[in-house]
């Protein structure tokens, strides 16, 4: 039985809630979607995609290859038609995405219509800390990451505080964060702490 099934049935109100809808998480790099994501899918008994992974999938190769052999434009063309299917084929779920997908306009109102959007907000020196880990973020690497990162956090943040929910990304183990998106979820959906539909 898997972890899913397990806890499944403590969150039942809240999937029915959903009516069908995806959970999106959107946010900078670093913030904690898809690990978190898997998690919530979990806890929620629901499916969880990464739209990243989807999109190295549909097109063969991984994001830093897209980058470099196809450009940004072209990449974000491909994310765009990507969590579109993704939303219209397989939700209910909990759906990852990219840090520069909820940029998209045309994916903000899609993912309005089919799913709730949450925005993992985590502060500046909290990202940078957690991508310098890993080397494959075609859009860090400049002479300046973190002066790059500052940069882009100012021009996506105001977008992103367009989600339907904002959770606080910081420090804490997984299990907090998706216990936080958890209880927001059933606040925004008129649940209350019992699980019965406020009235």
């Amino acid at each position: 039985m898997t972890a899913a099934a397990i806890q499944a049935p403590e969150t039942a109100d809240l999937r029915h809630a959903l009516g069908g809808r995806a959970v999106v998480l959107v946010g900078m790099m670093g913030s904690g979607k898809s690990s978190v994501g898997r998690r919530l899918a979990a806890r929620l008994g629901m499916s969880f995609l990464d739209a990243d992974t989807e999109i190295e999938t549909a097109a063969g190769m991984t994001i830093p290859e897209i980058f470099a052999q196809r450009g940004e434009t072209e990449f974000r063309d491909g994310e765009r038609r990507v969590i579109a299917r993704i939303l219209a084929t397989q939700a209910p779920l909990v759906l990852a995405t990219g840090g520069g997908a909820f940029m998209n306009a045309e994916t903000r109102a899609r993912v309005k219509e089919l799913g709730v959007s949450v925005w993992l907000k985590a502060e500046p020196d909290v990202l940078m800390r957690r991508v310098r880990k890993r080397s494959n973020r075609p859009l860090l690497q400049t002479a300046d990451p973190e002066g790059t990162l500052r940069a882009m956090l100012a021009q996506r943040e105001p977008v992103y505080a367009l989600a339907d929910l904002t959770i606080q990304s910081r420090d804490e183990p997984h299990e907090v964060i998706v216990g936080d998106i958890v209880a927001a979820l059933e606040r925004h959906l008129g649940l209350a702490a019992g699980g019965v539909a406020a009235s």
